[in-house]
């Protein structure tokens, strides 16, 4: 038996590709990139996933770029994202090494998805991102991609091409017509990626992790120093482990999120400056802006906090961190993941009820949460007459019991 060596994709005959297309610098070369490389025709495919920017022009220079209008896919994704992956993760009080609400994570299998999607319906036979080859994207783009279509063609312009500088980018896009926003001349200061959770800032003036973030990175939020001086109060209802209002108004997934943000940025809430590990193996220093994403966290505990019993709480806090790791090495579609789901959402049947929160430069406060689903007995904790509904009595066996094995121990090694 031989080895097969694998040809280049451009070799094996690549008629039509699908790109995930933002419209920027780094897409619209890698767009021209493949039709000249591969001479294959390209489909873009824009996500609106709540990233704030207009995505018409993305449209425009599809088609100034010979894409046929009735291949340029720019879809709202707002909705789905928040209710079918945000809200998911949610439940599961994910945070990647302590602290890190995945909020560039938890985008790419929707991306991946959809993509694959598209692939199919235009009869696509390869998709492409504009993912670096240092980075954690192309993990996660490219699982995504196998695992919902194990025969897709995947091109990574930034594994194959010689563009290896902004300069080299700049020069590719003027050399072939391709308009460059004249801020994008000489290199960006630093790097951003954003979607209705989040905001990250990554490279350039960011990569000393010793240096402090220049305040103009700082995008979704106003410094908490110039936060209001007075506190605001809001609260959050809870249905099966989701949000469902904010103040006592009904919004829909997207809504209420949109909602936490603007309430987050006007008092200063939830920046992150981080340095992580890498699924690829580096640690990569990044700052991120998670404003309502902060805040549903802390309410959704809260409430948790309320309604889950002991047992369940505690392993959900262990199964959280191996459930934080599966997203951020982009295992979305992974049966360990479906499966810890499962059990997440099982556990949150009866996690409903009403949060109190106050929000105050830059901090979250729980002041008050309530449910009808509550396992809190003031009858039984109070320090009062508790009028016989505990027997302090019972705690002398129970601490013996728990004891019994502390004490052989004691009188083996005395």
């Amino acid at each position: 038996m031989t080895d097969q060596i694998e040809r280049p994709a451009g070799e094996a005959g690549i008629k039509r590709v699908v790109l995930a297309y933002s419209g920027g610098l780094d897409t619209s070369v890698i767009l021209k990139w493949l039709q000249t490389e591969y001479g294959c025709e390209v489909v873009t495919f824009t996500a609106d996933l709540g990233q704030g920017e207009e995505l018409e022009p993305a449209r425009a220079k599809a088609e100034l770029m010979g894409i046929k209008p009735e291949h340029i896919f720019i879809d709202d994704l707002r909705e789905e994202f928040v209710r079918d992956y945000v809200f998911p993760m949610m439940r599961s009080n994910a945070l990647y090494e302590g602290t890190y609400l995945l909020g560039t994570s938890i985008a790419r299998p929707l991306i991946a998805k959809r993509q694959i999607e598209i692939a199919k319906l235009v009869g696509a036979d390869a998709v492409s991102h504009g993912a670096t080859g240092k980075g954690n994207d192309q993990v996660r783009f490219e699982l995504g991609y196998y695992a919902l279509n194990p025969d897709i063609k995947v091109i990574a312009p930034w594994r194959e091409w010689d563009l290896t500088s902004r300069t080299r980018l700049i020069e590719f896009a003027e050399a072939n017509q391709i308009p460059v926003s004249k801020d994008k001349r000489g290199e960006a200061p630093f790097s951003t990626d954003a979607n209705l959770l989040h905001t990250s800032s990554e490279g350039k003036v960011l990569e000393d992790p010793w240096d402090e973030v220049p305040d103009y990175v700082y995008s979704r939020t106003v410094n908490p120093e110039d936060a209001p001086d007075r506190p605001e109060t809001i609260t959050i209802d809870f249905e099966r482990g989701d949000g469902v209002a904010v103040n006592g108004e009904a919004l829909s997934p997207a809504s209420l999120l949109a909602r936490l943000n603007d309430l987050g940025r006007a008092h200063g809430i939830g920046r992150l400056d981080l340095v992580e590990n890498r699924f690829v193996g580096m640690k990569s220093r990044g700052m991120y802006e998670t404003p309502g994403g902060t805040i549903y966290s802390a309410a959704h505990r809260a409430i948790e906090g309320l309604t889950l019993d002991r047992g369940a709480a505690h392993l959900k806090d262990e199964l959280a961190p191996r459930y934080a790791e599966l997203i951020y090495n982009g295992f979305w579609f992974s049966p360990e993941r479906e499966m810890l789901q499962a059990a997440i959402d099982h556990s949150q049947e009866k996690v409903s009820g009403t949060v109190r929160l106050k929000l105050y430069k830059g901090s979250v406060t729980i002041t008050g949460r309530k449910s009808p689903n509550s396992l809190y007995s003031e009858k039984v904790v109070t320090f009062e007459d508790d009028q016989g509904a505990y027997d302090q009595r019972d705690a002398a066996g129970f601490i013996k019991l728990n004891a019994l094995r502390l004490r052989l121990l004691g009188r083996r090694d005395r």
